[in-house]
């Protein structure tokens, strides 16, 4: 009991003031305690690490890997030393490989990836087949270090079919692979700075409640930006949250002397997307009165949204488009995504249009580049200072990294009818509506919603079913931390206090993406118990 207490005076102690994803880690200790004394199972709701996994394209991408290192032991076999792809020929003999072994996994998805090359892209066979093989492999630096050259083609294929919805461009985005898209984040925050097109102490909005590495980034001494947090606060008549913005919240943005805005969409913690008449405001905000406003797009869970457009699409030309293959692939241990960044944009304008002592320090910064730096454009900037632009000559995501990437994404490409899609769209939505169901809730039915994650708001509860007092009452007596405790405590339920992303303070968030369906309905139902306690106690 001692123990359990100084446990519980820790978690207290740092709840609001750490990272929720640092308070996670506290209560699984808690929770783990708790499921070793027999009482229950750990259900670690906290994190998005899916329990799913895109099978298919990965025995194609094995089956290739057992092709190309009997390419290897063509060229050179000598007891355990292979040598290296050759690329003449390497086409035929694939042909041959697939004939001679039909049964292998993934062989049909495999030979149909190779023919989307030839076929609807047009590269030259040997080409294409060479650069898979000699990237699965790995006995190459990147060439190109921002991304190898069939690979960045199939996959801008992709994000144009899931994130811009095949919206027509005239020109092209140029694509940075990179470690998921947290090193992305990292690597953009630190471009913009290097490049003075962000100066430590300017003004940056963010749509909030967001992930909370941009809540916490703006804030580190090298950057000590001054953040304006726009609040996705709208509600419905009755008070229930729709995670939408407000106008009034999107109108901060006439104010030109914000010059950054960061989005997660569609949100996390929320998991909405982003309703199209707010798009329509900030595309009219940047057109009349920010026309230099910078917006980094986080749209990792796009896929999971029907006809999801990123603002990247509308906005190409003043947007970064991050985005990441680990959730919906199920591939956050591979680390796979990409920074997305149109031809014509207007980071490449403000640094043209940087005053002469900054132009300067740019110039020595990449002098080892090229002997015109001034003409290096941001995205591959961005790639020279990933690796503290010296060693600009090993940057680039491992190869066999970028063939993986390749391989989702011609899968996702060739799945004409959506089937792949429409079964984790299908997992989400049925977990949703099962823990509503165990909370006794009804379940607000929104096009939007990703259901990846759920924001559930406990005083919006607390007052749609017991009034204002009530509602008064849970504040004065308690605070969220209590029920995050209590969840890990008696059940071993690990969930996150939605405060941590800047939501409303007696929100949680529940991952509808990592645990088995039945485990919803008991988080529910633990959840609703626990709530049911709090009002009897009211009563009485």
């Amino acid at each position: 009991m001692e123990t359990l207490d100084v446990k519980r005076k820790e978690i207290e102690h740092i709840y609001g003031k750490v990272s929720p994803f640092e308070l996670k880690n506290k209560l699984i200790s808690l929770a783990e305690d708790s499921k070793e004394k027999g009482a229950h199972a750990l259900l670690d709701a906290g994190r998005g690490n899916p329990n799913w996994t895109a099978a298919t394209p990965r025995e194609a991408f094995f089956t290739f890997g057992l092709f190309s290192v009997l390419e290897t032991r063509r060229v050179w076999n000598n007891d355990d030393l292979g040598g290296m792809p050759e690329k003449k020929g390497i086409a035929d003999r694939f042909r041959d490989f697939i004939r001679e072994n039909p049964t292998y996994p993934g062989v049909e998805l495999l030979e149909n990836i190779i023919n989307y090359g030839i076929t609807s892209k047009g590269f030259d066979q040997d080409d294409w087949v060479h650069e898979l093989a000699d990237g699965i492999i790995g006995d190459n630096y990147p060439e190109p270090d921002r991304m190898l050259t069939h690979v960045e083609k199939v996959v801008h294929d992709y994000l144009i079919q899931e994130l811009c919805y095949n919206s027509p461009m005239n020109g092209k985005f140029n694509l940075f692979a990179v470690e998921g898209a947290t090193a992305g984040m990292c690597y953009i925050f630190d471009s913009l700075i290097a490049n003075n097109i962000l100066s430590i102490g300017d003004k940056i909005a963010l749509m909030a409640p967001i992930f909370t590495p941009y809540l916490e980034i703006p804030h580190l001494p090298r950057y000590n930006f001054d953040v304006v947090e726009l609040l996705a606060s709208e509600t419905t008549s009755d008070g229930t949250h729709t995670w939408q913005y407000p106008n009034d919240q999107i109108e901060k943005l006439r104010d030109p002397s914000i010059k950054a805005l960061f989005i997660v969409n569609p949100s996390n913690p929320a998991s909405v997307a982003m309703k199209s008449e707010t798009i329509q405001l900030i595309k009219s905000i940047v057109k009349e009165d920010n026309p230099n406003l910078m917006i980094i797009s986080d749209d990792v869970y796009g896929t999971f949204v029907d006809n999801f457009r990123s603002l990247v699409a509308d906005l190409p030309y003043n947007s970064i488009g991050v985005y990441s293959f680990s959730k919906y692939f199920g591939v956050t241990g591979w680390r796979l995504g990409t920074i997305a960044l149109y031809e014509d944009n207007v980071f490449d304008k403000l640094l043209r249009e940087l005053p002469e002592d900054k132009k300067e320090r740019s110039r020595r910064r990449y002098s080892s580049l090229s002997t015109n730096p001034e003409q290096i454009p941001f995205i591959d900037r961005i790639v020279a200072d990933s690796r503290q632009v010296a060693l600009n000559h090993t940057a680039g995501l491992s190869t066999p990294q970028q063939i993986q990437m390749a391989f989702f994404s011609v899968f996702a490409l060739l799945d004409k009818e959506n089937k792949y899609k429409q079964l984790t769209k299908d997992i989400c939505h049925r977990r949703q509506k099962l823990l509503f169901e165990g909370l006794g809730l009804e379940l607000r039915c929104d096009p939007l919603d990703a259901a990846y994650y759920t924001e559930f708001d406990l005083l919006e509860w607390a007052c749609n079913y017991y009034g204002d007092e009530f509602a008064k009452y849970l504040q004065k007596k308690y605070k969220p931390v209590d029920i995050l405790f209590r969840l890990a405590q008696e059940s071993s339920i690990v969930l996150l206090g939605g405060d941590g992303f800047h939501g409303p303070e007696w929100s949680i968030r529940i991952s509808l993406a990592n645990l088995d369906d039945e485990h919803y309905s008991k988080i529910g139902k633990v959840l609703h118990k626990i709530l049911e306690e709090y009002v009897t106690e009211w009563k009485n």
